[in-house]
């Protein structure tokens, strides 16, 4: 009987985890690769989970891409592995076993990590090593990203005619990490054409019920569940799960009742876990009607306990802003730098942007100093945010902790690498890129977390991104501006310019970027400062001709500042006629001169407001 018209006709007990076992027997490397060095190694699980009362068995090929098996130097094996992986399944099959072959997402928790077109290649190229060697059907498992499975779907359905399992994972109860509902999802795959539709990894059995709850039955295909054993732990560097197969014998019927036709095991289960379901539903009938719980609805709750302030308007307005940095100390006393952002403030500063660790050196964090200087002085502060110190759940803590603080004006940067700062040792954690932290914010905006849970609330962030103009492509850098804008980015703020003519060089790329422009500017202190920041920060250049302006009165120190002063004066006049906003840079807390910078480019906003002015004024 083929895979299609047993589906039809029973309920069908898929096999467990492969992993978990590899794992528990001492083996940590690429799972895939032992398709073809440890071929009965494999061939014995496979039977194992076909004694157990496994009717569907899955090849050992979850990780076997191109993308997957590059990290161990094997990307150029994807066939052999693949079609080793389906021999020894079939070598382990008995009479009426169904062998699918199977495919993991790639994108995991990062929608954004791999470019789709990279994808749809990886896809296609195991997707042909699977169905040349002919397996029953196509499982693809673990899927976070509802636009890679519905896109990899797509491809399979147009490629074969056997039976193909979609799967999601779900970090949160019936939704995905997007938001999406789990009925919904499964019902776009089902249209898409895929024959079983549910859900795998992730969840136990308890939340991957609840889960299960809301999902009708679908209209021409079946659904299928794979929960792990358990939640794990963590102890002595292993993720552990509980034994606890009398527990899944319990749950067998219930997952029968929310109209499972395909039922197997995941992370942390073994043959006793498929055993026992099997054992529990040896007599059991697939049901054709089911009452559906809808999920609870979403409700917006303020607290009444803490009030978060309303967000201020655009910080972007008709006339050029001027935002000015402010680096928050790196010793525990503050006084300097509150006396600092009153300067600022007082000099006519729009916002003061507070960097993250800048040059990865820890400082007092700018949330705290972000929310002093608001509540203090009044002064309109954007924090910086790098993806550099924190993980996935420290990101969307920190991003609450400033949408409740009244904190919203953010600028999402990668952040500089660790081996730059005090601790070079440290380790750098980037689990999102700045694209993917932009997007991340943007999904708070929409009230929902990055796992895809309502937060009751909507953030209201306003999002600036950064702009490196000292790149050897510059057109490369412009496309990354597009790529931050489609993320979600409000306005850019770039590194900074040190030339008239790199100014206009900056606005010819850029001019038909729609989003505003700050334009970053630093006054020089010195010629040793303009050395420093042209050959050993990166993404800085000075010119030639500032470097030499700054050499000519170098060793006095009054003359090095006033001149330092006239450069960026003279830069502010130019990028005022270019740029929706200044950026300006103090250096070494020297705020006297951003300040005097800062009334500077106010008093000459002011009087360009009914000028007219030209781009060809701008170099002499």
């Amino acid at each position: 009987m083929k895979l299609a018209e047993a589906l039809q006709e029973k309920i069908l007990i898929a096999d467990g985890a492969m992993g978990t076992l590899l794992y528990s027997y001492g083996t940590d490397q690429c799972f895939e690769e032992l398709n073809l060095s440890q071929a009965e190694h494999i061939q014995q699980i496979h039977s194992a989970y076909i004694k157990a009362g496994a009717d569907v068995i899955q090849t050992n090929t979850y990780g076997g891409n191109y993308h997957k098996l590059e990290r161990y130097g094997l990307q150029d094996q994807v066939k052999e592995i693949n079609s080793a992986a389906v021999r020894n399944a079939k070598l382990a099959a008995e009479k009426d076993t169904h062998i699918l072959g199977t495919i993991g997402g790639i994108r995991s928790i990062r929608p954004q990590s791999i470019a789709l077109d990279e994808i749809k290649r990886s896809f296609r190229e195991q997707l042909y090593c699977l169905l040349l060697e002919g397996v029953d059907g196509l499982l693809l498992e673990t899927y976070y990203d509802l636009e890679e499975l519905s896109t990899v779907v797509e491809i399979a359905r147009k490629a074969t005619d056997v039976p193909i399992i979609a799967q999601v994972s779900l970090q949160e109860i019936g939704v995905l990490q997007d938001g999406t509902p789990i009925a919904e999802a499964l019902g776009r795959l089902e249209d898409l054409g895929a024959d079983v539709v549910g859900i795998n990894c992730r969840q136990g059995p308890f939340h991957m019920l609840r889960s299960l709850e809301s999902v009708p039955l679908p209209k021409h295909a079946f659904l299928s569940s794979y929960p792990n054993a358990s939640l794990p732990s963590y102890s002595d560097g292993d993720l552990q799960y509980n034994n606890n197969a009398e527990y899944f014998a319990e749950c067998a019927k219930s997952f029968i009742a929310q109209g499972v036709r395909l039922l197997g095991g995941c992370c942390g289960t073994t043959p006793e876990h498929i055993r026992a379901f099997s054992g529990a539903l040896q007599n059991a009938v697939p049901i054709t009607e089911k009452k559906i719980i809808a999920p609870e609805p979403k409700i917006e709750v303020r607290s009444k306990k803490i009030h978060v302030p309303e967000p201020l308007p655009s910080i972007v307005s008709a006339r050029p802003s001027v935002v000015v940095e402010l680096d928050p100390p790196k010793k525990l006393n503050t006084d300097a730098f509150m006396k600092g952002a009153q300067v600022l403030k007082d000099a006519g500063a729009d916002a003061i942007t507070l960097a993250d660790n800048s040059l990865a050196s820890p400082r007092v964090s700018n949330e705290s100093l972000g929310h002093l200087i608001k509540q203090e002085i009044g002064a309109r502060p954007l924090v910086h945010i790098t993806c550099r110190d924190r993980n996935l759940i420290g990101l969307q803590s920190h991003l609450m902790g400033l949408h409740t603080l009244g904190l919203h004006d953010l600028l999402a940067v990668t952040g500089d690498p660790t081996k730059v700062g005090d601790f070079p040792g440290a380790t750098s954690v980037y689990d999102v890129s700045s694209f993917e932290l932009i997007e991340m914010i943007q999904q708070l905006n929409k009230g929902v977390s990055m796992s895809g849970k309502d937060l009751g609330e909507s953030t209201s962030f306003s999002i600036g991104a950064a702009f490196n103009p000292h790149v050897r492509s510059v057109e490369r850098a412009v496309l990354r501006m597009e790529k931050k804008i489609a993320a979600g980015a409000d306005y850019f703020m770039s590194q900074p310019v040190f030339s008239n003519e790199k100014l206009l060089d900056v606005y010819e790329h850029t001019k038909h970027i729609q989003k505003p422009m700050y334009i970053g500017l630093m006054p020089l202190t010195s010629s040793r400062n303009a050395e420093f920041l042209h050959h050993e920060v990166p993404g800085i250049k000075l010119s030639d001709e500032v470097r030499e302006r700054m050499a000519k009165v170098s060793g006095d120190k009054e003359k090095s500042a006033q001149e330092g002063i006239a450069i960026t004066k003279s830069l502010i006049d130019a990028a005022l006629e270019l740029f929706n906003g200044i950026y300006l840079i103090t250096p070494f807390m020297r705020y006297e001169v951003t300040a005097e910078l800062t009334r500077y480019a106010n008093e000459q906003a002011a009087k360009r407001a009914g000028g007219i002015h030209h781009v060809s004024n701008i170099i002499h």
